[in-house]
């Protein structure tokens, strides 16, 4: 049977990943609940794909935007934090990222794939998942789907713009309209 996680406390995780500067270090939730962050945990299924790197850069060249709202990034794939270091290094126009200005998870023993329901077990990957956590933990918001669909950045930041109103949002609501 599915678990209801929005509404509810987020999993707990702590991830071994390479860090913005390429460093390699840890990301955790409680770090982010701690620093009085939002959270904006992303799932990937695997590194030197077609389609991740169109979404993983997308949500690098909007990383302003995000900080701007009190919120880290966070991208997750079942790899190791070597691969991701290895496509990191790799050129854009030879489908790597370059440089990333957030972090890269490596849940290579899947824990973290599979308390957020994302893993395809018999892959050993995940699907594409966004989750929205608030500085107290709370899971806000969550969407999962095929891993042949790229993510909208512009949707993931309005949707993080309207749940940090604390209101309540019509449909299409937009950044700076009122809200109900």
């Amino acid at each position: 049977m599915i678990e209801r996680m929005v509404g509810k406390q987020a999993p707990d995780f702590t991830m071994d990943a390479v860090l913005a500067d390429k460093s390699f270090g840890k990301v955790s939730l409680a770090e982010n609940m701690k620093n009085d962050k939002w959270t904006v945990l992303f799932f990937y299924p695997m590194d030197f794909t077609f389609v991740c790197p169109t979404e993983i850069t997308a949500m690098s060249d909007r990383f302003d935007e995000f900080e701007d709202l009190d919120a880290d990034i966070i991208g997750v794939s079942t790899d190791s934090i070597h691969t991701h270091l290895a496509w990191i290094n790799t050129a854009r126009k030879d489908g790597g990222l370059e440089q990333l200005k957030y972090p890269l998870a490596a849940d290579t023993n899947h824990s973290v794939s599979r308390s957020y329901g994302v893993l395809i077990e018999e892959e050993g990957i995940a699907l594409r998942g966004l989750y929205i956590i608030n500085p107290e933990g709370e899971l806000q918001y969550q969407t999962v789907f095929h891993n042949n669909i790229g993510r909208d950045v512009d949707e993931s930041l309005r949707v993080l713009q309207a749940l940090q109103t604390g209101g309540l949002c019509p449909a299409n609501w937009r950044p700076g309209q009122k809200t109900l």
